[in-house]
């Protein structure tokens, strides 16, 4: 999970698609859900708790991850992948997007293996770019 956070941080994505063992998607992990598990429950229950930790204190914040894995750390944070064909309108995407709140979509072949994925920074760019 900390080397997710860490890839997600250090490409600038705005999430992960999740595959199984045949390169499928089984989910899509956005940033916020990885944030989620990393900042401890009770901050996120009363977030003016957090204001009472000291700075020193708060930047370690991400060592809630640990050692857990995605498999550990996703029960109840997994959402269902959203996916699109490779012949798929702007507009299709932008669609499946807005409906799933989803800033990422998988591409997959005819198979159903992920080929590819759009960002919503990419669509965004691609739709409203001058």
């Amino acid at each position: 999970m900390a080397e997710a956070a860490r890839m997600l941080a250090r490409l600038d994505l705005p999430g992960l698609v999740v595959v199984d063992d045949s390169d499928r998607p089984l989910a899509v992990l956005p940033c916020v859900d990885v944030l989620r598990m990393a900042v401890p429950q009770y901050c996120q229950d009363d977030p003016a708790l957090a204001r009472v930790i000291d700075e020193a204190a708060a930047d370690v914040f991400a060592e809630q991850l640990g050692d857990k894995t995605l498999a550990q750390a996703m029960p109840g944070h997994l959402r269902p992948p959203v996916t699109v064909d490779g012949d798929a309108t702007a507009l299709e995407v932008a669609a499946l997007m807005a409906q799933s709140t989803s800033p990422l979509v998988a591409v997959v072949d005819a198979r159903g293996t992920v080929a590819g994925a759009i960002t919503l920074d990419g669509l965004l760019e691609r739709v409203f770019a001058s």
